[in-house]
């Protein structure tokens, strides 16, 4: 490790954050204002995006800064974000004709995630059909993934190729892997430079973004709703919470409905590119089968190796997690072993307990998160059709209207109990189980 190791995104040197000039003094806000958004990370910067532009008073406040959150602290990697509970896991939470439904509407957020970044000019390294390898860990688990990338292509079209062990070295420089599977439609980009075009397109729309802003309350007031910011009181007209694995006890309803779970990465010291090529034959994603879902691609400029997974503490130890990474991405590419870590950081991803997105309405507040890991596509998608919803347009209409969003009793928002299920998956992942 580097001894002067940064504990922040790598992301954010390119970007220009934390200092990215784009936010306003909340000292400037207005007392009363029309349509307000919590939350300036995909999912609220979309939405302020598209309300801006059908002509509403938009008012975007975050706690800490623009995309503070997971919108610039992840991976990277871009897909339509169900390779892990697949056709069978969602049609026995949601039935047959609502899983294939979810599966096309994440097909689609692909789509549309990659046509905004494209219309809009966004400049965010991205590499729309650079391509994801998903590495399988055991024998057993191939068979698997090859008849669960069937059901998929047959329900929605969706695109593969299962890779034998021998065949691998075309998409990985390792043989950790017992085989794997290639989805050619996935893509990557850099998420603090996506999150900053993004928030830069909803200014020029005429959306207003203050930060740091953080809404200590929100409540209803007859026909508006009162939000406590920094011990003001702000009247809006109408509200999105858009907080996702940030949706703290000020927001209970919200809070005790997503476990926000901390996913970690590291990224390397300047490597010569031969090095990391020699790691990412063709440039693109890799993911892993573990339950722990190890993730990691090479740099926009191909000279570093961003290596993450799920951290098994709470909160936001690099210490214990840097090493923890750097010998995982050792064990899978030996060639790396000498190599030091320039940045560790992590960021609280969002699950719901039935592992499938949510937006709607509760008690007149509006709502979009619950994104489990796949967001960017996601966030983008959802947080415009969120909008969509609340100018009462009938093309806001998804998939995800009226499930219902579960909680379980007794979980107060806190997941004390993640550590332990992380460790015991870990223990499982190591057995073969």
């Amino acid at each position: 490790m580097l001894p002067n190791m940064l504990n922040q995104p790598y992301w954010w040197d390119a970007a220009g954050l934390p200092d990215a000039r784009i936010a306003l003094s909340p000292a400037t806000l207005s007392e009363k204002v029309d349509t307000l958004i919590v939350g300036a990370g995909y999912s609220g910067l979309s939405a302020a995006l598209t309300l801006a532009r059908a002509g509403r008073e938009v008012t975007v406040i975050d706690s800490e800064m623009i995309g503070h959150g997971c919108s610039s602290r992840n991976g990277g990697q871009i897909g339509p974000s169900f390779h892990k509970l697949g056709l069978a896991g969602l049609t026995s939470a949601f039935g047959a004709a609502k899983a294939t439904e979810i599966l096309r509407e994440s097909m689609v957020s692909l789509t549309y995630l990659k046509t905004l970044i494209k219309d809009e000019s966004i400049d965010c390294d991205l590499q729309p059909d650079v391509g994801r390898f998903k590495g399988v860990n055991h024998v057993k688990q191939y068979d698997e993934t090859a008849r669960n990338n069937a059901d998929l292509a047959k329900a929605v079209g969706f695109q593969f190729e299962m890779v034998s062990k021998a065949q691998q070295s075309e998409y990985i420089g390792s043989d950790f892997y017992h085989g794997g599977a290639h989805y050619p439609k996935d893509g990557s980009l850099q998420p603090a430079k996506y999150v900053l075009g993004l928030a830069r397109k909803a200014v020029e729309a005429g959306a207003k973004i203050y930060a740091p802003a953080r809404a200590t309350g929100v409540r209803r007031d007859g026909d508006r709703f009162t939000v406590r910011i920094a011990g003001r009181k702000l009247s809006a007209r109408q509200v999105l919470i858009a907080t996702n694995g940030y949706s703290g006890p000020e927001l209970p309803f919200f809070h005790r409905r997503i476990m926000p779970l901390r996913s970690a990465i590291i990224a390397t010291e300047q490597l010569p590119t031969e090095l990391v090529n020699s790691a990412f034959p063709t440039g693109g994603c890799i993911v892993d089968s573990s339950r722990l879902v190890p993730y990691y691609r090479p740099s926009p400029d191909g000279t570093r190796v961003i290596f993450g997974g799920r951290a098994f503490d709470l909160s936001d130890r690099p210490k214990k997690y840097a090493p923890d990474l750097h010998r995982l991405m050792v064990r899978t590419f030996p060639q790396l072993k000498d190599v030091a870590v320039s940045h560790a950081w992590s960021g609280t991803v969002a699950y719901s307990f039935d592992h499938a997105p949510h937006l709607g309405v509760h008690d007149g507040l509006h709502y979009v998160m619950g994104y489990c890991g796949s967001g960017v596509g996601r966030a983008t998608y959802f947080g415009h059709k969120a909008a969509l919803q609340m100018l009462g347009q009938a093309a806001g209409k998804t998939a995800l209207d009226g499930l219902k969003f579960p909680t379980r009793p007794l979980y107060s928002g806190t997941p004390w109990f993640l550590p332990v299920v992380l460790r015991w998956h870990n223990f499982s992942d190591r057995m073969g189980r």
